[in-house]
């Protein structure tokens, strides 16, 4: 299994502090966003190269973090671009490291500014178990945050029946996160996906169309996870997090 960690992003709503430095890279308790993920990606013995995606401007900074963290599994890749106006998307960037590093296998995929609490072997565990293409999803209260999520509605089983992304209207309270295992055989679908004409920007819209065409099952997580769009949100999940560490 591969793992590609998205983090092309230009965070510009986390001006000044994303100005020289991305948001994959600020720290929080003293450790940078990253490592924890990379900490969780590593419980997962299944996988064995982890491709970091991200753009031109801040590639220097992934290229020294890597060489600082000193893991021979780790690959960083720049997608040549510059801003905003320029950037592939999410979606875009995946296309590009499938193709860049040949990827036919099963593939984790995660946005690099994911702060979470609960344990990523567990999501790989529970895909084990359903042998399906498979989404971290928890249960969320405010209808303001789930405006920005992609939100599913649900069967029994936790298989995805409809997904739209970031709804006017929430259709439930089962907001869907950037954290993905794909099998190997979806892979190829990407490039479908791009050819149709579909957006290539939030990943959710690729798992909106993704869903109707196989199964995809929603994996509810036991934790909590943190969405820092802002100062203001970025200052609270560290206050929290301290406080939780205290």
């Amino acid at each position: 299994m591969k793992a590609i960690i998205l983090a092309a992003g230009y965070a510009t709503r986390l001006y000044p502090l994303t100005l020289n430095m991305p948001k994959a890279l600020l720290p929080i308790n003293g450790k940078p966003i990253l490592d924890y993920i990379v900490d969780e990606i590593n419980t997962i013995k299944a996988i064995d190269e982890i491709y970091l995606v991200s753009n031109h401007k801040y590639a220097e900074n992934f290229f020294q973090w890597a060489e600082d963290r000193n893991s021979p599994n780790i690959t960083v890749l720049d997608d040549g671009t510059l801003s905003d106006e320029d950037k592939k998307g999410a979606i875009g960037d995946i296309k590009f490291v499938i193709d860049e590093k040949n990827i036919d296998d099963d593939v984790l995929i995660i946005a690099s500014d994911t702060f979470f609490t609960y344990k990523l072997i567990d999501f790989y565990n529970y895909y084990k178990e359903i042998d399906k293409d498979c989404v971290c999803a928890e249960e969320v209260e405010s209808i303001e945050d789930l405006r920005r999520f992609a939100v599913a509605i649900l069967n029994e089983d936790k298989k995805i029946m409809k997904l739209i992304e970031k709804p006017a209207e929430p259709p439930s309270n089962i907001g869907v996160y950037a954290t993905y295992i794909y099998k190997k055989e979806t892979v190829p679908l990407f490039d479908l996906y791009l050819k149709e004409g579909n957006k290539p920007d939030a990943p959710g819209f690729f798992l909106q169309w993704l869903h109707n065409k196989k199964d995809v099952y929603a994996y509810i997580f036991d934790g909590r996870c943190f969405d820092i769009g802002t100062p203001e949100a970025y200052e609270k999940v560290q206050k929290d997090f301290s406080e939780e560490n205290k």
